[in-house]
């Protein structure tokens, strides 16, 4: 699909603040509400808008651990693996890779206790896994959810 400066310009605009109204994007491109409505409605029905959503801090709920884990799998148990670290509701991101590492994957937990407990008890209890790497995030710089056009 061919997006247009009007497209674009509307994600642009719902990537910085998905609460907009359709009357204040139809403001700043000088479009009227039903024709913002029309644009957006088409971009979720072609699948270039996902869905809405709240991005929340973690923190600010009590998971103040963040880990990137690189997780290797035997390559007949790699989908079973994947999609059961994907149901698991510490692991809030999960991913097929390239390169050195089957699995990248993003977990948020209260503290280190329970990322002791996820590492034993979740991830290394998985039949199929042959190598585990972390990295612990100490601070973060920049996170962005979505894609910037």
């Amino acid at each position: 699909m061919r997006l247009d400066a009007t497209d674009r310009r509307i994600l642009e605009l719902l990537t910085a603040n998905g609460r907009l109204s359709y009357v204040d994007i139809g403001k700043e491109l000088n479009l009227s509400r039903v024709a913002v409505r029309e644009r957006v409605h088409q971009l979720q029905e072609d699948g270039v808008i996902e869905r809405f959503t709240v991005v929340i801090n973690s923190e600010k709920v009590g998971k103040g651990v963040s880990g990137f884990f690189e997780v290797d799998c035997e390559p007949s148990s790699l989908v079973e693996v994947a999609e059961k670290l994907s149901n698991n509701p510490s692991v809030s991101s999960c991913y097929q890779m390239t390169g050195p590492s089957t699995l990248h994957m993003h977990v948020l937990v209260d503290d280190f206790v329970s990322l002791e407990k996820f590492i034993n008890e979740e991830l290394y209890a998985l039949e199929g896994i042959t190598r585990v790497e972390s990295h612990i995030l100490l601070r973060r710089f920049k996170s962005r959810s979505g894609l910037k056009l």
